[in-house]
């Protein structure tokens, strides 16, 4: 079995059953897992930020460091290789407070 690490600001795509992708210590950043079971295709993305207005020239350069950048290009590359939306499993985790918020 082949480990594919996905890095914060990063996503990976793969149809091979062989690949395991992994990403870690999420903390306050999300981790966004699609998978199409009929062609098997899988996919996860490591973003870090909710959108890209707040920083276009970053945006440009990662768009897989915000969700409304990096979401559809995890779901356009799952198409490549043949997924389809109505089939996709999607799981979503992180987005922990990591922050002492407790004064606010």
């Amino acid at each position: 079995m082949s480990e594919i690490v996905v890095g914060i600001s990063d996503f990976k795509v793969s149809n091979n059953a062989n690949d395991m992708l992994v990403t870690y210590a999420l903390g306050s950043c999300i981790g966004v897992a699609v998978y199409d079971p009929v062609v098997k295709v899988a996919g996860l993305l490591h973003f870090m930020l909710p959108e890209s207005s707040l920083d276009a020239k970053k945006a440009g350069e990662t768009p897989a460091m915000f969700a409304d950048t990096g979401i559809p290009l995890l779901f356009k590359s799952c198409y490549k290789f043949g997924a389809d939306k109505k089939r996709m499993v999607v799981k979503v985790a992180g987005g922990a407070s990591i922050l002492d918020d407790s004064n606010f």
